[in-house]
C-alpha cells in the first residue's frame, strides 16, 4: 500500500517535490481524432487546406477522403491519385477544355479513359459507386470493365464524352444490379443497331433501383415495351429524359406509369392529327410532383398547352432546342411564377424576354442560345430584352446571353438592378462589335459588371473593348476564377492588367484574339496557381512559349496545330499543370514544349 500511495503522491500536483506532465497520447490516437474531425468537411477547397497543414493532417486527409475530384485528367496520373487516396467512393474526372464544344480542337485530342479505369478497377473493386466523367474519351471495353470490377455501383454521369456505343450501356445496365443513376449528357454515343441496351436491365428483379436516367442524346429508336417496362418496375425514378424517337403518345404512357417524376425531359414533343391534346394535358395534370421540364426537340406548338397544368410548380424549363416564338413562349411562361432557371433560343425574340421579366420575378439562371449565329444579320435578341430582363429579375444569379448587338447602357443597368450575379456571360456576336448607339467600346459596361456585382467568380466578355475594360477587371475582379476571351482585346497590357489583379483566377479562355507573347510572359507570376491557359488564334510565338516552358518547368504547354508540319506556327496553346510528366499519349498535331 505503501509503494502505491508513494506513487499516486508522486503523480499528484500538491507533492511538493515536482511533477511530471501527462504522457502524450500516442500518435495514433490523434490521428483518429483528426479524421473523425475531416470527416465533417465536404468542400474540397477545404479539404485541400486541412491537407496542407503538417505530414499528418496529410495522412488523415487522404484517407478520410471519399469523393475524387480531377479537374484535368492530365493533371496527375491515375496511379498516383489512387495511391494518394485509397478509399474513395465517388470520383469526377475532366478531361478536354470547354473549347472542344466549338470544334477547337483535334477529334484525337486524348482524355483518354482507358488508363483511368483499368487504376480504379484496380484500387476501389470494394468501394466505388459514382463515376462522373466530362469530355472524356470512353470506350466499349472501358464501360465492360467498370461494369464487372464494382458490384456496389450506383451512379454513371457521362457528360460530352465520345468513343462509347450501345454496347458499353449494355454492360453497364446488364452487370449494375444498384444502379441507381444513367445520365448521358450531350454525349456522342455509337449505336449498334444490334444492341438493345434498354431490354439488358436485368428483368428477374420486380424492382430495380434506378432514380434517374437520361438518354436524350442517344441517336435512334429505343426499345420502347422495354423501357416501358423499366419505367413500371423503378418505383424511385424521379428524373427521366426521353431522346427524340420517343413520340408524345408514348410519353403519355410512360407519364402514367410514373407519376411521381419530379424532372422530364420530353423526347420529341409531337404526335399525329389523331391523337387528343386532352389526354396529353391530363397526364401532365396528373404529375403533381414535377419541377423540371425539358425536351422539346420537334415540338408541335399546338401541343403547348398540354404542359399548362404543371407551370405553376416549375421551377426550371429549358426550351433551348425548341424553336417557338415570342407569343408560344407568353403562353407558356405567364403560368411560371416560380421559375428559377430558364433556357431558351433567341427565337423568342425581346418581346419573349419582356414576358419572361414580367412573370418570373424568382428567376435565377437565363440561358439565351442563338439559332442563327451569322454575324451579319440583326438578331432577335438585343439591349431591349436584356435590359428588360435586369429591371423585372432582380434576384439573377447567372446569366448566358448571345445576341448581335448590345448597348453599355444595358449592361451597366443590369450591374445595378442585379448586384448578386455570380455568372455573367455576354457573347457579342461578330469580331470587335461597338456599342451600336454610341460606338463607343463596351468597357463601361463591363467594368460596370465587375464593380456593382462583388460575388462574380465567371465572365466572358466579347465585343469592342480597349485595355481600359481589362484594367477594370484586374481592379475589380478578385474573386473571378473563370474569365472567357472572345474576338476582343486591344494590347499585351490589357492581360497584363488581369493576370496581375485576378489572385482566384483558375481558368484563362482566349480566342481570336489580339493578345501575344507580352501578354503571356505577364503571367508568370500566376501560371502555377491556375488550372490553365488556353489562347486559340492569338499571336504568339514559338519563342516566347518555348521560354515560359523553360521557365516553369511543373507545367506543360501544348501546341496543338491543324497540320503535323507547321512546326513554328502557334494555332493553339493549351498550358496547364501537372504533378507527373507529361502524357505519352499525344498525337502528332500536338507538341509538348520543354
Amino acid at each position: 500500500m505503501k509503494q502505491i500511495d508513494g506513487e499516486d503522491d508522486h503523480r499528484s500536483p500538491r507533492n511538493l517535490g515536482g511533477s511530471e506532465p501527462p504522457s502524450p497520447l500516442p500518435d495514433q490516437v490523434l490521428e483518429n481524432v483528426l479524421e473523425t474531425v475531416l470527416h465533417f468537411l465536404t468542400s474540397r477547397r477545404d479539404r485541400n487546406a486541412a491537407s496542407l497543414v503538417c505530414k499528418s493532417w496529410y495522412r488523415a486527409e487522404a484517407l478520410t477522403r471519399s469523393d475524387l475530384f480531377i479537374g484535368n485528367c492530365y493533371a496527375v496520373s491515375p496511379r498516383r491519385a489512387t495511391n494518394r487516396f485509397p478509399r474513395v467512393g465517388s470520383v469526377t474526372i475532366k478531361g478536354k477544355p470547354r473549347f472542344a464544344d466549338f470544334d477547337l480542337m483535334p477529334p484525337n485530342w486524348g482524355a483518354h479513359f482507358t488508363p483511368w479505369a483499368a487504376a480504379l478497377a484496380q484500387s476501389y473493386p470494394s468501394l466505388l459507386r459514382k463515376l462522373h466523367l466530362k469530355r472524356m474519351s470512353l470506350t466499349d471495353p472501358d464501360l465492360t470493365l467498370l461494369a464487372h470490377s464494382f458490384p456496389s455501383f450506383q451512379d454513371l454521369v457521362l457528360t460530352c464524352c465520345e468513343g462509347f456505343g450501345t454496347p458499353g450501356l449494355a454492360a453497364v445496365t446488364a452487370k449494375c444490379r444498384l444502379l441507381r443513376v444513367l445520365d448521358l449528357v450531350e454525349c456522342v454515343v455509337e449505336v449498334d443497331e444490334g444492341v438493345d441496351w434498354i431490354s439488358c436491365f436485368p428483368e428477374s428483379e420486380a424492382q430495380t433501383h434506378l432514380q434517374s436516367l437520361v438518354f436524350d442524346c442517344v441517336e435512334g429508336p429505343v426499345n420502347f415495351e422495354a423501357l416501358e417496362r423499366l419505367v413500371a418496375r423503378s418505383p424511385s425514378l424521379t428524373k427521366l429524359r426521353l431522346n427524340r424517337d420517343v413520340s408524345l403518345p408514348q410519353l403519355h404512357r410512360l407519364m402514367h406509369r410514373a407519376p411521381h417524376l419530379t424532372h422530364l425531359g420530353t423526347g420529341s414533343f409531337s404526335a399525329s392529327e389523331l391523337d387528343q391534346e386532352s389526354d396529353f394535358a391530363s397526364a401532365f395534370a396528373a404529375c403533381k410532383s414535377l419541377v423540371c421540364l425539358s425536351g422539346f426537340r420537334e415540338i408541335w406548338a399546338d401541343y403547348l398547352p398540354a404542359i399548362y397544368p404543371v407551370c405553376a410548380n416549375l421551377t426550371s424549363l429549358n426550351f433551348s432546342y425548341a424553336d417557338i416564338s415570342a407569343d408560344q413562349l407568353k403562353s407558356v411562361v405567364r403560368h411560371c411564377h416560380k421559375l428559377q432557371t430558364l433556357w431558351v433560343l433567341d427565337s423568342i425574340c425581346d418581346e419573349g424576354l419582356q414576358a419572361v421579366a414580367d412573370t418570373c420575378k424568382d428567376l435565377r439562371e437565363l440561358r439565351v442560345f442563338p439559332v442563327n449565329t451569322r454575324e451579319e444579320i440583326e438578331g432577335p435578341v438585343s439591349e431591349v430584352g436584356f435590359e428588360a430582363i435586369s429591371r423585372g429579375c432582380r434576384k439573377l444569379q447567372s446569366i448566358l446571353f448571345f445576341c448581335q448587338r448590345m448597348t453599355n447602357a444595358a449592361v451597366v443597368a443590369m450591374s445595378n438592378n442585379c448586384p448578386d450575379l455570380v455568372v455573367f456571360r455576354l457573347c457579342i456576336i461578330g469580331r470587335y462589335r461597338p456599342d451600336p448607339e454610341t460606338q463607343e467600346p463596351m468597357d463601361e459596361g463591363f467594368g460596370a459588371i465587375v464593380m456593382n456585382c462583388k460575388k462574380l467568380t465567371r465572365l466572358a466578355v466579347s465585343g469592342l473593348l480597349t485595355d481600359r475594360a481589362f484594367d477594370y477587371i484586374g481592379t475589380y475582379g478578385k474573386l473571378i476564377r473563370t474569365l472567357s476571351v472572345a474576338f476582343a482585346g486591344d494590347t499585351d497590357l490589357g492581360l497584363k492588367y488581369v493576370l496581375e489583379g485576378c489572385p482566384n483566377l483558375q481558368k484563362l479562355e482566349i480566342r481570336d484574339s489580339p493578345f501575344g507573347d507580352g501578354a503571356l510572359r505577364s503571367g508568370l507570376h500566376h501560371f502555377y496557381n491556375m488550372r490553365f491557359l488556353w489562347m486559340s488564334s492569338c499571336k504568339l510565338t514559338r519563342q516566347a512559349c518555348q521560354e515560359v516552358a523553360r521557365t516553369l518547368p511543373h507545367l506543360v504547354l501544348e501546341v496543338i496545330n491543324s497540320e503535323e508540319d507547321k512546326t513554328d506556327d502557334i494555332e493553339i496553346l493549351y498550358m496547364y499543370r501537372s504533378l507527373d510528366r507529361p502524357r505519352d499519349d499525344a498525337p502528332k498535331v500536338v507538341t509538348i514544349l520543354h
